[in-house]
């Protein structure tokens, strides 16, 4: 655990049982002892303003006595920025996001604009902040500016940052006229078993829980195979849990599902529903059987379908990854996924701050591999492609 961490749940813990000045003189004491950046480090993990410990660590130095009188009731003092201005944060995200980097297994996310620029745009849309400002919010959300790390070959496709621009334009007009726009992939398939899972949760001292030494598939429990629809307006995630393969006609049954039992209700009116996918896999940009069941799903539910694939290359920008995969992998982290019926409540219980909800249910159905779709069947899809990247983007409209 890091330094700023630390202090962080330290203060979780400390500031409930202080008052402002023994707070004040507290975090002063934090920053004096970790030497030079102490100040900035204490800043960000606690959100005291570096004036705050400057001067509680002036006063340190002078040796003042605490006078109880002068201490301000709850709720006294100038009010945060983000108290006084509500919208500051969300337009931060909005500014951010488009550019925005990072594993998506990670909590942490990474941005290439600079504060700078951040505070520039964020003055021009009539917040009044400061750079520093900026910095402080972005890491209280959990971002920081990277440098660049060699360890890609190969280019990208030209058009890349392009298509990130159109789906990002192309979900915001949706989400204004109140459409439903929702982010799919398959999660990696996990083994059904009593097999080791990354990460660690609490035990007894030399007692962890015993898990087998080999990875071997169990054939009375086989795999897994979770495949996520992420609701991103009303963030809540549907898994349809698969035991079979991971076929187009499984990626569609999978929306299918989601649309009978949350999405339908979720958007009564609606007459389009957008999908981001990645490129490749059973939601393929070229894969025939893909659009063919888009087709048969249009038709029973006189939606039309809007489909924009990520670049190649790019999935882990879907934010399918990062706003549901990330979490549902942090909840079960070092718990073995022993059942099915284990594997559904871990997915089921996961939550965030933020308010994530997520429903799973087990999909027992076989998919058939190797479906092939004629060029006749394939001429019956109503698909109107874009001007923009017609492979990648593209709609299918019902027959009926």
């Amino acid at each position: 655990m890091n330094i700023e961490r630390i202090i962080a749940e330290k203060f979780r813990f400390m500031s409930p049982t202080l008052n402002e000045q023994s707070r004040r003189r507290w975090v002063a004491t934090e920053a004096k002892a970790i030497g030079r950046g102490g100040v900035s480090l204490v800043a960000r993990a606690t959100g005291i303003s570096r004036n705050t410990i400057a001067k509680g660590i002036d006063e340190l130095a002078l040796s003042k006595t605490v006078n109880e009188k002068h201490i301000r009731k709850k709720g006294g003092g100038r009010k945060s920025c983000t108290t006084n201005d509500k919208s500051l944060e969300h337009d931060i995200e909005l500014l951010v996001e488009p550019t925005s980097r990072g594993d998506p297994e990670s909590p942490l996310k990474y941005t290439i604009k600079s504060t700078r620029v951040l505070e520039r745009e964020l003055n021009q849309l009539g917040h009044h902040v400061s750079y520093p400002t900026v910095a402080s919010l972005l890491h209280h959300k959990g971002y920081s500016l990277q440098a660049n790390k060699k360890t890609c070959e190969g280019s990208s496709h030209p058009d890349r940052n392009a298509q990130f621009e159109f789906i990002n334009k192309d979900v915001k007009k949706c989400q204004k006229l109140k459409e439903p726009v929702i982010s799919v992939d398959t999660k990696k398939k996990e083994l059904v078993g009593n097999f080791k899972n990354n990460g660690q949760e609490w035990h007894k001292k030399g007692k962890p829980e015993e898990v087998r030494v080999h990875d071997f598939e169990i054939p009375e429990l086989g795999k897994v195979v979770p495949y996520g629809i992420y609701d991103i307006d009303n963030n809540h995630g549907w898994i349809n849990l698969g035991i079979d393969s991971d076929t187009a006609e499984f990626a569609v049954e999978s929306i299918r599902r989601w649309w009978k039992n949350l999405g339908k209700k979720s958007y009564p009116r609606a007459k389009t529903l957008t999908i981001t996918a990645d490129s490749g896999g059973s939601n393929s940009s070229r894969a025939r059987l893909w659009k063919y069941e888009l087709q048969r799903f249009s038709d029973e539910t006189g939606l039309q379908i809007r489909v924009r694939h990520f670049p190649p290359g790019t999935s882990k920008w879907n934010k399918i990854e990062h706003r549901l995969f990330s979490f549902i992998s942090q909840n079960w982290r070092g718990k073995p996924l022993i059942s099915h019926a284990v594997i559904i409540n871990l997915i089921s219980s996961t939550t965030t701050k933020t308010g994530l909800k997520v429903d799973c249910k087990l999909d027992t159905n076989k998919y058939q591999t190797g479906k092939k779709i004629s060029d006749e069947e394939f001429s019956t899809i109503q698909l109107v492609p874009e001007k923009f990247h017609g492979d990648w983007n593209y709609t299918i409209r019902p027959k009926f």
